[in-house]
């Protein structure tokens, strides 16, 4: 509600809501609005896939992530998605309609709180998620998978996935490359 007041005092938009991926697809299609105000987390999906959809029909469209999430990845992932903007929900309003000023202005330049500081921490994780940066801290130990996935509560399968994702993220074929270039990036 904060957001929409917000909204409705610059007399500059005509507010319409939607709960959930589908009505917002629905009303998108219908609407065609200047601006896009949307959450990574919606009940039937992700928030994310508004904004892919809207950036490949349109160039011009404001597109602004508004999420509690503050994990880089969201942010990252929201810039590769083509948004305009990442903003926390925790922030204050100006700093929203301040993005929101900017997506306007240039919908096709992303902005966001720290955005430098999320890419050199990605850079420097090789964009694994926090769960891949766990298991890596942890091959060193050279537990055989079964026991290795029994000591993280996971399936076999889900680690031999993991381990999949880690080494195509490090640019590395096997369990010792990855031990190796974890080591001289600081990682271990």
């Amino acid at each position: 509600m904060g957001v929409r007041r917000a909204l409705e005092k610059l007399e500059k938009f005509e507010v319409h809501e939607a709960a959930s991926r589908a009505e917002a697809f629905a009303q998108i299609a219908k609407i065609n609005p200047a601006l896009i105000i949307v959450d990574i987390n919606l009940p039937d999906g992700n928030g994310l896939d508004i904004i892919t959809w809207v950036r490949s029909i349109s160039q011009q469209t404001a597109l602004v992530v508004l999420s509690f999430n503050e994990n880089d990845e969201y942010v990252l992932a929201s810039l590769n998605a083509g948004a305009s903007a990442f903003v926390q929900k925790g922030a204050p309003i100006s700093e929203l309609l301040a993005s929101i000023e900017h997506a306007m202005r240039a919908p096709q330049a992303f902005s966001a709180h720290d955005i430098a500081g999320a890419i050199q921490r990605t850079r420097e994780t090789f964009g694994l998620s926090q769960r891949e940066l766990q298991i890596l801290s942890q091959l060193h130990k050279g537990q055989p998978l079964k026991e290795f996935a029994a000591s993280l509560f996971i399936t076999e399968s889900t680690l031999k996935t993991h381990l999949s994702a880690i080494y195509r993220k490090m640019s590395v074929k096997n369990r010792v490359q990855a031990i190796e270039k974890a080591k001289q990036s600081g990682l271990s």
